[in-house]
């Protein structure tokens, strides 16, 4: 009696084939992008080079100065013009202000419009996108006289931030996000007993956090680089946030200055800086969600 054994088959090995047109491709798409990003970082590397020079050089061999030629000379002669501390204090009252007046009329706008039922509640969304299509300038007049002349609000921080308390854009977004939201939440919640506003700061607010990020980085943008309405509020100088101190300070005394090329750019810095900062930090915060998971089914 003989037994047949069988050797067990030889386990198949895989292998990775190359596709040399896949590796090209993916090659060119890396240049392509690092092309992209050095196209993109470059005018803020030559912003910064350019407000660290002692004397100007504007030509293309700018951009790579000697060590020698770099300073802060810049940045001492426009603090001493417009006192950037001061500057950035009211910039910061005057955008603080305007976040948070944005994000709460915001919130209860956009939850209004997406999850109470109430007579004319699509006519007010029509009218919200209407407002959008309107530009600021047009209302600038009127609100200045409102503002400035009917309620006595010149020369302070309120005349500069009721004009952006509410932001038809913030509506918008908060409005559009509940509605993603599963019915079944707010359902619950109301059976359970819950107010409206408990449903809203306790189940939708910590839910809607990519479009919480996204108001106040909007909110942010266009009153940190608002520089006409405050000139027009108020024409203190202690009161002026930095970029009317800024357009101020070109108009008038950056020709006089040693370096005005580097004075500008200078200013310009500091401008950006807040908002550069603000968009690295909070760029780490939008993250993808599964918003059903909230519920069972």
């Amino acid at each position: 009696m003989t037994t047949d054994i069988t050797a067990p088959p030889a386990q198949k090995r895989r292998h990775k084939v190359d596709v040399p047109g896949k590796r090209s491709g993916s090659l060119g798409s890396k240049i392509a992008l690092l092309i992209g990003a050095f196209a993109f970082l470059f005018p803020f590397y030559y912003m910064i080079i350019g407000s660290l020079q002692k004397e100007p050089d504007s030509s293309p061999t700018g951009a790579f100065p000697d060590p020698g030629n770099l300073s802060l000379h810049n940045y001492a002669a426009i603090n001493s013009a417009i006192s950037l501390g001061r500057s950035l204090v009211n910039s910061g009252i005057f955008t603080g202000g305007v976040i948070i007046c944005t994000t709460v009329f915001g919130l209860l706008a956009g939850y209004a419009l997406a999850r109470l039922h109430f007579r004319g509640r699509g006519s007010t969304f029509a009218l919200v996108l209407l407002v959008q299509v309107v530009p600021f300038q047009l209302l600038m007049i009127p609100l200045y006289v409102l503002i400035v002349r009917d309620y006595g609000l010149a020369d302070s921080y309120l005349g500069m931030i009721l004009p952006f308390a509410i932001n038809t854009s913030a509506v918008f977004i908060f409005r559009q996000f509940f509605l993603q939201l599963p019915p079944a939440l707010f359902e619950a919640a109301r059976m359970d007993g819950a107010g409206e506003l408990q449903i809203l700061f306790r189940i939708a607010v910590p839910l809607c956090k990519p479009a919480l990020l996204t108001v106040v980085l909007l909110s942010f943008t266009g009153p940190w680089n608002e520089f006409l309405w405050p000139f027009l509020v108020t024409k203190r100088q202690d009161m002026q946030p930095l970029a009317v101190s800024l357009a101020n300070y070109i108009s008038t005394v950056s020709s006089s200055a040693a370096n005005p090329f580097g004075a500008i750019l200078a200013g310009a810095c500091v401008l950006a800086a807040p908002a550069v900062a603000l968009y690295i930090v909070f760029q780490r915060r939008f993250t993808s969600t599964d918003i059903d998971a909230a519920t069972k089914g």
